[in-house]
């Protein structure tokens, strides 16, 4: 099945919720959040059993996990897959356990090499990408840029590629993505930069897109859009490249937009045909750009509007119907109509956030960096609805599958809401 979003604010949003329910089923009927923010990174939920407010004796279980890690949490059929690092050794721990209770699997460790990080990073901010079968890694020292695949039912190493060195100031954190039978890879770095595509059952290369090296790395993690042609693109986000569009298929480059100054960790979002990205430095966003995606052809792209005031930096933005939620990392929300940027509405919820908001529903679920869980209506009027305190700080993303809410702090994961 192939994600798309066609022109139009409103049959935009109807086609993105048609295909995101589609995607998510599996054979056996279960929700899925294969990779960082779900299906094709929209960060979108339609579970009805995800409480507002609770407190600990509210969850289904919460676990420990080995070191700490910013990545997020991906579900495929009953099992969620997380990762963590050791912050002294560098071991990079993959942990594997049932959405019922919480129970291990299966735990794989990769033993490794202390590095520099950025204070912010860890040895587990990359978020892995699953299939059915297979469960997809990577990350990175300055020697090796390791992408690795292992059986989701016991843990078995199936293939694993090195990708060659890894040049950068702050450490590693892109993420894989699953399309079809392609795991896509991105590295645009210090160094040697390309996107790449790889069998998801050999590990054998597809394709390869040189991209310029040596700007600022770059840790935005890819989506899928389908031009009026049919024709699939990956959409990246860089300060070499700005937006751009490969085809999926090839690798080959179709168009680009030259639309950031500053270094992009945040990842493109799709709405109301237009593609919105972001680039900041220093914890704060230059602006967050809305564009029109070019077709490889005669259509090139263009800047339909930009967001300069409160722009994410690290924190990617959500839509829902036709508003854009805008979640600056200092803790200022903003709602904008997708079709022209208007302003609806611009509160602060707190200070301090990494994780990227997701909406369950109507409502929006954001996780602050000291722990706090933020809840806000998905509405063109402000209403804060709850706070709800994890207890340990948290960098992370929600993740939601099945009914139930996963919430990643830096040493737990926790299940909530669901049917008793």
């Amino acid at each position: 099945m192939r994600s798309f979003v066609k022109r139009g604010s409103h049959w935009s949003w109807i086609a993105l919720l048609l295909i995101c329910a589609i995607m998510a089923t599996s054979e056996a009927g279960a929700e899925q959040w294969p990779r960082f923010r779900g299906i094709n990174g929209s960060g979108q939920s339609e579970a009805a059993n995800i409480p507002v407010e609770w407190s600990a004796e509210d969850y289904n279980w919460q676990i420990p996990l080995p070191g700490i890690g910013h990545s997020s949490p991906v579900i495929a059929g009953d099992r969620v897959v997380v990762t963590s690092g050791d912050p002294e050794g560098a071991t990079r721990y993959v942990t594997c356990v049932r959405c019922e209770d919480g129970s291990l699997v299966w735990s794989r460790e990769f033993p490794s090499l202390p590095h520099h990080l950025h204070t912010r990073n860890s040895y587990a901010s990359s978020t892995p990408a699953v299939d059915a079968e297979r469960v997809f890694l990577t990350w990175a020292t300055p020697d090796a840029y390791h992408l690795v695949a292992l059986d989701l039912k016991n843990g078995r190493t199936l293939w694993r590629a090195n990708l060659g060195a890894f040049k950068s100031q702050h450490g590693f954190a892109a993420s894989p993505v699953v399309y079809d039978d392609l795991v896509v890879v991105a590295n645009e770095q210090l160094g040697a930069s390309f996107l790449a595509a790889y069998d998801c059952s050999s590990g054998k290369q597809r394709w390869k897109c040189r991209r310029e090296g040596g700007v600022k790395t770059a840790y935005s993690v890819p989506c899928v859009w389908e031009d009026e042609s049919g024709r699939a693109q990956l959409i990246f986000h860089s300060t070499a490249h700005g937006i751009s569009g490969v085809d999926l298929k090839t690798g080959e480059p179709l168009w680009s937009i030259d639309v950031f100054n500053q270094r992009c960790v945040s990842s493109p979002v799709i709405a109301g045909g237009l593609i919105f990205g972001s680039s900041g430095q220093g914890g704060s966003g230059e602006s967050l750009v809305a564009v029109r995606p070019g077709d490889g052809a005669a259509r090139k792209p263009e800047v339909a509007y930009e967001i300069k005031k409160s722009a994410p930096y690290v924190v990617t933005p959500v839509a829902y119907r036709d508003w854009i939620f805008v979640w600056h990392d200092g803790g200022v929300v903003s709602c904008h109509d997708v079709a022209d940027g208007r302003l609806r509405w611009r509160e602060r919820v707190g200070r301090g956030f990494s994780g990227s908001p997701i909406r369950i529903g109507q409502n929006l679920y954001g996780i602050a960096e000291d722990g706090q869980v933020v809840v806000l209506a998905a509405e063109p009027e402000f209403r804060l609805l709850a706070r709800n305190e994890l207890g340990e700080p948290s960098r992370a993303t929600p993740a939601v599958a099945d009914g139930r809410l996963y919430l990643r702090t830096e040493s737990k994961l926790i299940s909530l809401g669901g049917q008793p």
